[in-house]
């Protein structure tokens, strides 16, 4: 039995577009996209690979289904892993153009 905010080791079982499924003991969840990390993530396979071992926290439960979700990003923030940094912003053409003319020569 696992309360809400638990930090449990679990297995990676599967991984599908928007998230990871993973079990632990007689439980299974799934760790949610966006709660993989505060960046975007566009690979999940950079975060894990099916059959590894991670460390994530119980953020609710399901005792009749014996479901969880968990979160990655919550557990330990100075081991997470950065997944990509996006610039956020733009930049007009007339500051662009002259970068791009120059590169291509």
């Amino acid at each position: 039995m696992y309360d809400k905010g638990d930090i449990v080791d679990v297995t990676i079982t599967g991984i599908v577009p928007y998230g990871v499924f993973a079990k632990v003991g007689e439980y299974t969840g799934l760790i949610h996209i966006s709660e993989i990390s505060d960046k975007y993530v566009r690979d999940i396979t950079q975060f894990a690979m099916v059959g590894d071992m991670v460390k994530v926290v119980v953020i609710e439960i399901d005792e009749e289904t014996k479901q969880l979700k968990l979160s990655y990003k919550k557990c330990d923030k100075s081991k997470r892993i950065k997944i990509c940094d996006m610039k956020i912003g733009f930049r007009t053409l007339d500051d662009m153009l002259p970068k791009w003319i120059e590169a291509k020569l």
